[in-house]
């Protein structure tokens, strides 16, 4: 399947006469608990040629193929990815910290490594993760037996945004990297565990049990956490990320 990914990239870049700058998996691949019959979640940020930004108008900036079982591949365009890097968008910051990656150009790529760091908002990112977590809470609710991937989804969320509040950084992607990072029980690491070698030999569509551990944290978590969502530092100004904008797009050219 990796081959079978490399090769859609190549064709993306000559169709579409663009340069990949990173190509990575972005779901529960990365996270670490993917389903016996989970898609691929490729996403990519690449860079056009110089004169297609010289313009007025607006062009598309993404990337989509269309979306079968197995792949879902998509790409945003560098201009919109530094905008959105702005705002301290969490997928796009997962991209980048993706521990699968099917595509690099690090002369290129250490550049946006380097800004995510600087542009990463823990307050805006503990929300997000909020989010997500209440929602999946919410469908949880509605079921005295859900779906494995409804409950990883959000735990995960939930022990990203702890990690955000002990760190001040933007967590790992893979689960275990998190957990290695934070303080949780025993007994409800382990239920995670358990879940996860489950999920794993099982579909999306698999259902179980809640733990009661796990129940007890999603509850408690979500109560408690907000409080203790840490400030949003002041954000770099535009002309970091012109710059990195405009050097990427330069260098590019030669590489």
């Amino acid at each position: 399947m990796r081959q079978t990914i490399i090769q859609e990239l190549d064709k993306i870049e000559k169709r579409y006469a663009v340069k990949i700058i990173l190509a990575s998996e972005s779901g529960s691949r990365a996270w670490g608990f993917p389903s016996s019959d989970s898609d691929y979640d490729v996403r990519f940020i690449y860079v056009n040629r110089p004169e297609w930004y010289m313009t007025i108008g607006n062009k598309k900036d993404v990337i989509e193929l269309p979306v079968d079982e197995v792949l879902d591949i998509n790409g945003w365009d560098l201009k919109k990815a530094l905008q959105l890097m702005k705002k301290s968008n969490v997928p796009l910051m997962e991209w980048l910290s993706s521990p699968i990656q099917y595509r690099t150009l690090p002369h290129l790529l250490q550049y946006l490594t380097a800004l995510s760091q600087r542009a990463f908002m823990p307050e805006t990112a503990c929300h997000h993760y909020l989010s997500m977590a209440r929602k999946y809470a919410k469908a949880l609710d509605n079921d005295k037996n859900a779906k494995l991937k409804t409950i990883m989804y959000a735990v995960r969320a939930l022990l990203c945004c702890e990690w955000i509040i002990r760190h001040r950084s933007h967590p790992p992607m893979h689960i275990s990297d998190v957990f290695a990072g934070i303080e949780v029980a025993s007994m409800f690491k382990d239920e995670v565990n358990t879940l996860i070698g489950i999920k794993k030999k099982h579909p999306e569509t698999y259902k179980a049990a809640r733990p009661e551990a796990i129940e007890r944290y999603i509850s408690e978590k979500i109560a408690m956490l907000p409080e203790k969502i840490p400030k949003n530092p002041e954000r770099p100004s535009l002309d970091v990320f012109d710059d990195v904008f405009l050097t990427i797009v330069t260098e590019s050219i030669s590489s």
